[in-house]
């Protein structure tokens, strides 16, 4: 089969197309038949030398994938369900899904609903699940219909699937960007409206700020998210999934004793069998009132990859880039 493959040897970096034949890794691994994977900033961070993502020496990247089962021996899954694939070492130190074919164990794997391709699956990818993921954890802790939630980061892919998805929950997404000129974007992905950073919170001279926000999905990290944790009302939460910012976080006890407030911290690579179902199931059902196709950049195929990572890199993309395996030529969208 074709696939990008991506290895480094005495630090020396190769990204090409060659040819490879899939194998699995334990009796369990299920083989599925990719359409579509995505390029993620995971991807990018895998693609260099020396790279602090990249397991391996050799393999083919891919962190997610989404497509049709043609070879299981797990009881859960039998050939022709369609798949999403994701999370775990794919694409990581084990081939992923920039390939025709992948093997990977079935606890990768989660059922599409009838709503959803697999062509909509990779236009969620890994940033869809962890908006998803973020939202329902919101309302695990109480978050009503109408509430104003604040999501930092929101030109970037879980951000902005986040306002989308709040927005047909019958929430009231605000959308923080450093990104002015998105505004309209934004609106137009259901923003009530669009702030700048530095709006996030006031007070900046008193240990908590006013308390302004329902909820939060925050994919900044660092001092936004600090920030956010000062000016979430009584008993809110914060769904915390990035570090594009920094790692670091500085903030006192104060917003967690006085206000009652959660830090959630949302994880897409290890989440359970559960979870993953049920973040699925969920985006199944909203796919009548979101239209995927608004968040792809362009569709390449798998010769497009190295621009494409140059671009991610850049931060020069907005949306998601979906991967079509079988497709050669210049992309499209």
């Amino acid at each position: 089969m074709k696939a990008f493959v991506v290895s480094e040897i005495d630090g020396l970096l190769t990204c090409e197309i060659d040819d490879v034949t899939p194998r699995p890794r334990d009796d369990g691994d299920v083989l599925v038949r990719v359409d579509y994977s995505g390029v993620n900033f995971k991807d990018a961070m895998v693609a260099t030398a020396p790279s602090l993502v990249r397991r391996v020496a050799s393999l083919v990247g891919g962190v997610d994938a989404a497509g049709e089962i043609v070879s299981s021996r797990d009881e859960n899954f039998a050939v022709g369900d369609r798949v999403a694939v994701h999370g775990g070492s794919l694409g990581v130190s084990r081939d992923g899904g920039f390939a025709s074919h992948v093997f990977a164990p079935a606890r990768y794997l989660s059922p599409l609903a009838p709503s959803l391709s697999t062509y909509d699956a990779m236009v969620i990818g890994t940033a869809g699940f962890t908006a998803m993921a973020s939202v329902l954890a919101l309302e695990d802790r109480g978050l009503a219909p109408g509430s104003q939630v604040l999501v930092t980061g929101a030109t970037g892919g879980v951000g902005s699937q986040a306002v989308s998805y709040l927005a047909a929950r019958g929430y009231a997404p605000v959308a923080s960007t450093g990104s002015r000129a998105s505004s309209a974007w934004l609106v137009e992905r259901g923003a009530t409206r669009v702030i700048a950073r530095d709006e996030i919170s006031d007070r900046p001279d008193r240990v908590l700020a006013s308390e302004r926000w329902d909820g939060a999905v925050d994919c900044v990290g660092g001092e936004t998210l600090g920030e956010i944790l000062r000016s979430l009302r009584y008993g809110a939460a914060v769904a915390a999934s990035g570090l594009v910012a920094s790692a670091d976080l500085s903030t006192t006890v104060y917003p967690f004793i006085t206000r009652a407030v959660s830090l959630v911290g949302i994880d897409a690579v290890e989440a359970s069998i559960a979870l993953r179902r049920r973040v699925w199931r969920a985006l199944g059902a909203l796919a009548p009132r979101v239209d995927f196709a608004t968040f792809v950049d362009r569709v390449i195929g798998l010769d497009g990859l190295s621009d494409a990572f140059n671009d991610v890199r850049a931060g020069t993309t907005r949306g998601r880039i979906l991967v079509d395996v079988n497709k050669t030529g210049a992309p499209t969208g």
